[in-house]
């Protein structure tokens, strides 16, 4: 799933040199209002897997994103793509455990994702808001890129805010304890850990 300003970034962002004869995986690919896959595929990337929990367009193989290791091992995609998932992810922690895993070192983990003051959207669950501090703390063990709110989706001419983020797995990766980061939780209206 993918907004038109996900696209947007993407475009503005990912280069060939990152994508040409690589392994792409896209997390969360069930194509239901746009999606980069198209975009990656004119940098003739070696292999583009998109996973989602369910089969549709853009999905290649039905996988859970907290099973990603298990199913295709770790450092095994040198471009990690989530476009608006993990505000949908119940175990964030697992999620972004495994989106760091499965990138190989000096690979891309590119990332959209909502913030306080999106609106509730339900399938298949919406359970948390993510700000840039949020981000940074979450992904302080990766070199991080780029990093920028994105106040280009408006609903009703009310600004529906995410986050936009860019970041390489550095050579000597050690993954970062997450269970001291609290996130913003759309069932209790607060941040909780």
């Amino acid at each position: 799933m993918c907004h038109k300003s996900c696209i947007e970034f993407g475009k503005r962002v990912l280069v060939r040199e990152e994508i040409e004869g690589k392994r792409v995986i896209e997390v969360g690919s069930l194509n239901i209002n746009g999606s980069l896959r198209e975009i990656i595929m004119e940098f003739n990337p070696n292999n583009y897997t998109g996973i989602d929990i369910m089969s549709g367009p853009g999905v290649d193989v039905i996988c859970k994103a907290e099973n990603m290791v298990e199913y295709f091992g770790e450092n095994n995609f040198d471009l990690v793509i989530s476009t608006e998932l993990l505000e949908h992810t119940e175990n964030w922690r697992n999620v972004v455990s495994n989106i760091k895993n499965v990138c190989k070192p000096n690979g891309i983990i590119f990332i959209t994702t909502r913030s306080k003051g999106f609106p509730v959207h339900e399938y298949p669950g919406d359970f948390w808001r993510y700000e840039l501090d949020d981000i940074e703390n979450i992904f302080s063990d990766y070199e991080i890129l780029i990093l920028e709110k994105d106040n280009s989706i408006t609903i009703s001419n009310i600004n529906r805010p995410g986050v936009f983020l860019k970041t390489r797995k550095p050579k000597d990766f050690k993954e970062i304890d997450l269970s001291g980061i609290s996130l913003y939780n759309m069932k209790f209206n607060k941040r909780i850990f």
